[in-house]
């Protein structure tokens, strides 16, 4: 029977060390005085973006982070906390939770892994701030084609100013 449980968590361990390193994002957060309909909803916004949240005993996450080098992790591992895994989008799990946790006092961001660099809870709180995938790419592209838009304007200017001297010559 002792053997069965050892092996159980030792599966459990590697379940979390394979969502550590399969995950762009894990962001920690504490839950303690969330209501049931509280997490739900929280549960359900982060669902909404493809984020899975889960609940694993401490001791499991610890041991399954110090196994991949995280060891630093093991400050946010107190109390009843919770993991928000963001396979997608590394910025995703750090916006939902903390925008949720503004409106939401009794939940606490602590800390998390972002490509595969433990950070603290500042650092989750400044990733929050980001704009999500689509909002980078619309940004990158608005960079690319604004001196392209400014080249296409001095040559109309230039144009412009050559064909103004050709219509007063006519008239």
């Amino acid at each position: 029977m002792n053997s069965a449980i050892i092996e159980g968590k030792k599966q459990v361990v590697s379940e979390i060390s394979e969502k550590f390193q399969s995950a762009k994002s894990a962001v920690v957060v504490e839950y303690r005085g969330l209501t049931v309909a509280e997490m739900t909803e929280l549960r359900r916004q982060l669902r909404q973006e493809n984020i899975e949240f889960k609940v694993y005993k401490n001791t499991m996450a610890s041991r399954a982070a110090n196994e991949l080098g995280y060891g630093e992790l093991d400050a946010s591992l107190t109390g009843p906390n919770a993991i928000a895994f963001g396979h997608e989008d590394a910025v995703a799990p750090a916006r939902v939770l903390v925008e949720f946790a503004k409106k939401h006092n009794a939940l606490v961001v602590k800390g998390g892994i972002v490509e595969g660099k433990v950070v603290s809870e500042e650092t989750v709180k400044e990733l929050s701030a980001l704009p999500n995938r689509e909002g980078m790419y619309s940004m990158l592209l608005s960079c690319l084609v604004a001196p392209i838009r400014s080249f296409a304007c001095g040559v109309k200017a230039i144009a412009d100013k050559e064909e103004a001297p050709a219509e007063n010559a006519e008239a």
